[in-house]
C-alpha cells in the first residue's frame, strides 16, 4: 500500500494545486449562493475524483493478471500517460502565452457563483473529466491496480488520495461556512493571485507531473 501512496502522492497534489477547480470555488464562496451550492459542489469534486480511480481499477482488472515485468501493459499506459500530459504542458503554454488571464476564463467559470446547488454538483463532477484531470485520475487508477491491493488496502489509498486532492477545495468551503468575514479578503487576495499565475502554475505542475509518470513508466519496463 505504501508503494501505491508513493506513486499517488504527486498526483494528488497535482489536482489540490489545479487552478480551475480553486477559483470555481472561490467564485462560489465569493457569491450570494455559498451556503446553498458550496456543499453540492465539494461532493461533486469528492465523488468524481473517487469514482474515475475506481473505474479505471476496476477497467484494468479486466486485463490478464501478471506480472509487470511479464505484461508491461501498465507501463507503457503511463509512458503515454507521460507523454500527454508534457504535450498538454507544451499546449497551454503556447495557447497562453501572451494572453491576458482574464480572457482565458471560459463563459461557465465566470458565471460558476450565480448557479444552483445541482448545477454545481455537475460541474465540480465534470471537472473530473478535464484533460488534465482525466489523465492524473488515469494514472492513478492504473497505480492503485498495478499495487495488486486487497479491496480494504485499496479503499484506504484512494480515500488517501482523494482526501489529498480535494483538500484545497474543501478546507475554503468549510473555512468561509464557519468564517465568511474574515475569509473575504483572503478569498479575493487568493483569486488576484491565480488571475496573475494560474497558468503558470498549470503549466509548470503538467510538465513536472508529466516527466515523474513518464520517468516511472520507463522504470517499469
Amino acid at each position: 500500500m505504501l508503494q501505491a501512496l508513493g506513486h499517488l502522492l504527486p498526483l494528488a497534489l497535482a489536482i489540490a494545486i489545479s487552478s480551475v477547480p480553486i477559483t470555481a470555488t472561490i467564485l462560489i464562496l465569493l457569491s450570494p449562493k455559498r451556503n446553498t451550492t458550496a456543499i453540492p459542489f465539494l461532493i461533486g469534486w469528492v465523488f468524481g475524483m473517487a469514482l474515475l480511480v475506481v473505474l479505471v481499477d476496476l477497467l484494468a482488472n479486466v486485463l490478464p493478471q501478471a506480472s509487470r515485468r511479464q505484461t508491461p501493459y501498465l507501463a507503457v499506459a503511463e509512458i503515454v500517460i507521460g507523454v500527454a500530459m508534457i504535450a498538454l504542458a507544451l499546449i497551454s503554454w503556447r495557447v497562453g502565452r501572451g494572453k491576458e488571464r482574464a480572457s482565458q476564463d471560459p463563459a461557465w467559470l465566470r458565471a460558476v457563483g450565480s448557479v444552483g446547488a445541482l448545477p454545481a454538483f455537475g460541474i465540480a463532477f465534470a471537472l473530473n473529466f478535464r484533460p488534465k484531470g482525466f489523465l492524473l485520475g488515469l494514472a492513478a487508477g492504473l497505480a492503485v491496480h498495478a499495487a495488486n491491493l486487497s479491496p480494504g488496502s485499496a479503499a484506504v489509498t484512494i480515500a488517501t488520495y482523494t482526501i489529498i486532492g480535494a483538500s484545497t477545495v474543501a478546507l475554503p468551503i468549510m473555512f468561509t461556512l464557519v468564517n465568511p468575514v474574515g475569509m473575504q479578503p483572503r478569498l479575493v487576495t487568493a483569486r488576484s493571485w491565480l488571475t496573475t499565475n494560474s497558468h503558470i502554475v498549470t503549466v509548470v505542475i503538467l510538465l513536472m507531473i508529466g516527466v515523474v509518470i513518464f520517468g516511472s513508466g520507463l522504470s517499469d519496463l
